[in-house]
């Protein structure tokens, strides 16, 4: 299982949904859930675009089914998943503090 070609970026629908499971194991509507809450509804998730992405995800080794979880079905990061994240937000973080070292972003806030 590949982490990912470096050139590829994550939609932001899959970096929130990979931000909701490195917070706590969830089941579909939970992630859904959360990922609209923390974006205040700015980024919503219709069912096609939460489980397609889910099978995406755990088929590139970056989630995964948690075994026993009971009728609903609960996913979890996985390390390789914990890896793609942390690369995606330090590649974020150097977006921003070049938007900042460039005066396009004032330090602390947003723009």
């Amino acid at each position: 299982m590949s982490r990912r070609n470096p050139r590829d970026l994550l939609t932001p629908a899959a970096l929130h949904m990979l931000l909701s499971l490195a917070q706590e194991d969830l089941h579909g509507y939970a992630i859904k859930h959360a990922v609209e809450e923390r974006t205040q509804g700015r980024l919503s998730l219709g069912p096609g675009t939460l489980y397609e992405a889910i099978h995406r995800m755990a088929g590139s080794g970056w989630i995964e089914e948690v075994p026993g979880a009971g009728r609903r079905r609960v996913y979890r990061i996985t390390a390789v998943g914990r890896d793609v994240l942390l690369d995606e937000l330090r590649r974020l973080d150097a977006i921003v503090s070049f938007a900042r070292d460039a005066d396009l972003m004032p330090e602390g806030g947003t723009a």
